[in-house]
């Protein structure tokens, strides 16, 4: 089994957890290359999970589209929202206050190579975490992500009339792989303001049947982010068959 440390690095502005996530990236691949003729698995690597939250930002994928972006430079500014063009996979999405961005930095010759299940593997951590709070979520084919389904609203709601007939995208996940070493994550919406998403066409999906929702929004009433992290960090050991350490 894998030993997988795990850092809660806060409040971090997405340039400083960008650097770090790539010296520890970098890392793992430098010691993969000092022991290249061991087999995989036989020697220790520093597998990491970091968690944390960004100030307002938009990153866009090296698939996605710019025209995605609904805001110019001035009009960023003006709102204090940063921007980066970023070599995950994916189009347009935000993080901010109230999400968990995670960065699994993982040697996957330590697991499985197969990129798919990885993105699977993400996705089912979300899935059974929301599980943990009463909201079901699902997956949807061609669609990357976790997504809570249609439904009838059951408690009074801010929302608009037809926001519980749509597909709603709680968690958005790109990722990137060098060396079967993985980079970027995924952020899920616990009480993110959903209206940022509002600026951007999100993940560049413009089916009409779908929109962006958040933990907060699905049962009504705020969860503590604290609450979310540590479900997160329980499923992601079983999911992953690892042990986390701090």
């Amino acid at each position: 089994m894998q030993s997988v440390r795990f850092e809660d690095l806060g409040c971090l502005s997405f340039q400083e957890a960008w650097d770090f996530q790539t010296r520890l990236h970098r890392m793992l691949i430098d010691n993969k290359l000092k022991n290249k003729q061991q087999p995989a698995g036989s020697y220790t690597q520093d597998h990491a999970l970091l968690l944390v939250e960004h100030p307002h930002v938009y990153t866009l994928g090296k698939s996605g589209s710019l025209k995605n972006l609904l805001l110019n430079e001035q009009e960023l500014n003006e709102r204090q929202i940063d921007y980066f063009p970023i070599n995950r996979g994916g189009d347009i999405t935000y993080h901010g206050p109230g999400q968990i961005v995670g960065y699994p930095i993982l040697d996957l010759e330590c697991f499985f190579t197969d990129v798919h299940r990885y993105v699977r593997n993400i996705e089912e951590v979300i899935i059974r975490t929301l599980a943990d709070f009463d909201v079901e979520a699902i997956r949807i084919k061609d669609y990357t992500g976790v997504w809570c389904p249609p439904k009838s609203a059951t408690f009074a709601t801010a929302q608009p009339a037809d926001f519980w007939n749509k597909y709603r995208k709680i968690c958005a996940i790109g990722v990137h792989l060098s060396r079967w070493v993985t980079l970027h994550g995924f952020a899920l919406n616990v009480h993110t303001d959903l209206a940022y998403f509002n600026y951007i066409v999100p993940c560049g999906i413009v089916d009409a049947d779908k929109t962006v929702s958040s933990l907060e929004v699905e049962i009504g009433r705020h969860v503590p982010m604290g609450d979310v992290q540590q479900k997160l960090k329980m499923h992601f050991c079983d999911v992953f068959q690892c042990k986390l350490f701090e």
